[in-house]
């Protein structure tokens, strides 16, 4: 399996390819596209997801064993009666395993687009002096 880590010196996540069950690698559709930014505080990174026609009931964002998983589920509507269906409902599933640390912050769906930010506390600078013994 490649493994790509992001922000490689500042460990924050790696996008691995969804296993199947018995750990043969599944084919990435690339549905949902997304961005993947360091903000300017230095201390969260952005991921973007291009969701449009979804909505903020068939969208789950939530982090399970180390990892944070996006999902959306589309349903149809059977109320309408199309002429042509250009559009079609659609599913995806991305996962990401999280470095140490990482929390999800928020996640806010804006025109279409789904930001869920990660955080990183800073880390605190840990000092500790050693007393020295000596022998007889």
């Amino acid at each position: 399996m490649s493994r790509m880590t992001i922000l490689d010196s500042n460990l924050w996540l790696f996008l691995a390819g969804e296993r199947e069950p018995r750990g043969a690698a599944k084919t990435a559709s690339g549905y949902p596209p997304y961005n993947i930014e360091l903000m300017p505080n230095g201390e969260t990174m952005r991921i973007t997801f291009a969701v449009a026609g979804f909505g903020p009931d068939e969208l789950e964002v939530m982090v399970e064993d180390g990892a944070l998983i996006v999902s959306g589920r589309q349903r149809d509507d059977d109320t309408r009666e199309y002429l042509h269906r250009g559009i079609a409902a659609r599913q995806f599933k991305r996962s990401f395993v999280l470095a140490s640390g990482v929390e999800v912050g928020k996640a806010e769906l804006h025109n279409g687009l789904l930001a869920v930010d990660l955080v990183r506390p800073r880390k605190e600078k840990r000092v500790q002096k050693v007393g020295i013994l000596t022998a007889g």
